[in-house]
């Protein structure tokens, strides 16, 4: 069964969701909204990555349950040194870049969610199906909160 690749694709996909969440929070801490909303939606990230690791264990994957954390300090002085060269883009540009990336990313892991339950389906996996449509629905409101915010600020940063 193939559905140990699907949990430890997953498990990394969440984890890589909270670290562009926490990041774009992080870059954009003046954007209210911004900054609170991709805090609150990183712990779904978190309980997600969570819950993969239990039920990875019932499909012979060991995985850390414990969500990758914040930016490593070599990050964040990476971000400030092309700050200061120049290379940071206007704040407006900037959050589309990285609204935009968010999408991305959590697109891939709505599509890793639908991949699992499709999965869990078929091997009539009961439980794992149960966590796919409990865990999904909450990646994609994850998706909608970007495409949204995309929308809002697009004009005004394009145009402007």
């Amino acid at each position: 069964m193939k559905l140990d690749l699907v949990i430890k694709e997953l498990h990394r996909s969440e984890n890589e969701l909270a670290h562009v969440l926490l990041r774009l929070s992080e870059r954009h801490k003046a954007d209210h909204e911004t900054y609170h909303v991709a805090r609150d939606l990183v712990r779904w990230c978190h309980d997600h990555v969570r819950e993969l690791a239990r039920i990875g264990a019932d499909y012979g994957v060991k995985l850390d349950a414990e969500p990758a954390g914040e930016s490593t300090v070599a990050e964040r002085v990476r971000e400030k040194a092309a700050e200061w060269l120049g290379r940071r883009k206007e704040p407006g540009l900037l959050l589309l870049a990285d609204l935009r990336h968010l999408y991305r990313v959590a697109s891939g892991v709505s599509l890793d969610w639908e991949l699992l339950a499709q999965g869990a389906q078929g091997a009539r996996q009961k439980e794992l199906l149960e966590l796919a449509e409990r865990c999904h629905p909450q990646t994609l409101r994850q998706v909608r909160w970007a495409n949204a915010r995309l929308k809002e600020s697009a004009t005004q940063a394009l145009v402007s």
